[in-house]
This record gives C-alpha cells, structure tokens and sequence, in this order.
C-alpha cells in the first residue's frame, strides 16, 4: 500500500470539493504566503526519521497538497501514504481520520495539517494518530486559532497554542509556536467584515488582496506576544508514553501575559 498511488480523477467520491486552479493556487499563495512553519518542521521531521533508513509518513487529510510540505513530495527516500475523506491524484484511500484503516505502530510520522478543526472529534483522532504511529514516531500538525469559519457547516473547533499542546498531550515536545500572527489574523477579519458588509464573499477577497501587505506585520511581532493572537499555530512531538500533567500544560505557556506576570512579580 505504501508508496503506490492513484489517479483520484478517475474514481467516484462521496465528497464533492472545487479543485483550484494554478491561478487561483498563485493569487493564494502571493495573498496568504507560503506556511514556513510546516516547511521548517517537515525538514525537521525528515532529518529526525532519516536513521531509520526509509521511513513511512502517513498524510491525514491529504487530498491536496498543504502549503510548506514540498519538501515532503520532493523527498526520495520517503514512503508517503495519503489519505482523505474524498479523492484526488494524491491520497492512496478513502477514510476516516477517527478510525483509519492502518494496524497499530506502522508508520514513522503523521503530518496533519488544517484538518482538527474539521473534525467531529479532534482527541479521537489525535489518539488514531498515536495509535498508529511506532514508538518514537514524530506528528506534526498545525490547526487554526482565530480565524473565522471556513468550509461552512464542516468547521467545529479552534486552538489556542496551550489547547493545542493538550491535545498532544500523549507527545513529548519537539517544537510549537506559531505558524502566523495576528497581521493574518487582522486579514482574515478584514475579509470578513467586507464581507458582511457588502454581503459579498468576493467583496471579501478583494478587500482581502488590497491589505495582503499586513501579514508582513508578522514578521516584526516577536512569538511570545504572536501566541496571544494568532492566526494559527503548530505542534511537532515524539511518542515517547510520556503525558503531559495539568501542571506542566500551565507552565507550558509562554505568551506575553505570562511576561507581564514575571514583571509584577
């Protein structure tokens, strides 16, 4: 199974999504900007897992190619195995993240990106992902905070970063933080507030192209106050059967309110 791939436009899917085309994957990317975090942490992941020789990394919610993880497909060495609720040129299978079809300890590392907040029940996967990882394996994943719903009725959930180490709290931390800040944040809202007001969900994106300069911002906002107000954020860990105690989560935070508690004290 892994390894192998099929051509996803030749087969029935119960989920009917729009694909993108390269323009519009173009206008995104010059408006949104490319995930860094996800690049930087997959090349992580990739350089940890290397020893074992040719590791098997499992996709959750791979039906399209999530930014930063070129690295990823571009890689030789690796066994890619893919999986969505719908078809495309890139899963390998039709599933269900909270019950994937892989027997227990088969995989060196789980990439799911842009998919907790989608789910009915982000801990039961979380705990598939666990499952079906080996002993020492890495995850990686990255979920929104503030951003407004997106893909309608499907969208439940958001992360804080500290909420979003809890829901790892099985992994022994590698890295966390932010994958953008509140310059995205600001855009996503701005969007939105256009749209609303115009009643125009291209009023939105138009608006939404006009202050693309703001995520910029980001890049002069230091991580311990971006937590605070981010857009989304990022979780990379090794199962190790360490757990995370209620105590260690509250000493995990590192935002700026934690700073100004240090001062007063």
């Amino acid at each position: 199974m892994f390894g192998s791939r099929w051509n996803g436009a030749d087969l029935d899917s119960p989920i009917r999504r729009a694909r993108s085309g390269p323009v519009r994957r173009l206008i995104r990317r010059v408006v949104v900007g490319e995930n860094t975090a996800a690049r930087r942490n997959v090349r992580n992941m990739l350089e940890l897992l290397s020893p074992n020789g040719r590791p098997r990394i499992l996709v959750v919610g791979g039906a399209v190619k999530g930014s930063g993880l070129d690295p990823l497909y571009a890689h030789a060495e690796v066994e890619l195995l893919s999986f969505d609720i719908y078809t495309s040129a890139l899963v390998d299978l039709v599933a269900d993240a909270h019950s994937i079809p892989l027997k227990d300890c088969c995989v060196d590392g789980v990439i799911v990106q842009a998919v907790l907040e989608h789910v009915a029940d982000p801990w039961k996967v979380v705990a598939e992902i666990e499952r079906v990882l080996r002993p020492g394996g890495i995850v990686y994943a990255d979920s929104p905070f503030l951003q407004p719903v997106h893909e309608g009725p499907y969208d439940f959930f958001r992360f804080s970063e500290s909420a979003h180490r809890y829901l790892f709290r099985n992994f022994s931390w590698l890295s966390s933080g932010v994958v953008a800040g509140s310059g995205a944040q600001t855009l996503w809202s701005i969007e939105y507030l256009v749209r609303g007001l115009f009643r125009s969900v291209w009023a939105g994106k138009i608006a939404k192209c006009a202050f693309c300069w703001l995520r910029l911002l980001d890049l002069c906002i230091p991580n311990q106050y971006a937590i605070d107000a981010a857009c989304g954020v990022y979780f990379l860990g090794r199962k190790e059967g360490k757990v995370l105690t209620n105590a260690e989560l509250v000493e995990y935070y590192s935002g700026s309110q934690q700073l100004r508690r240090m001062d007063v004290a």
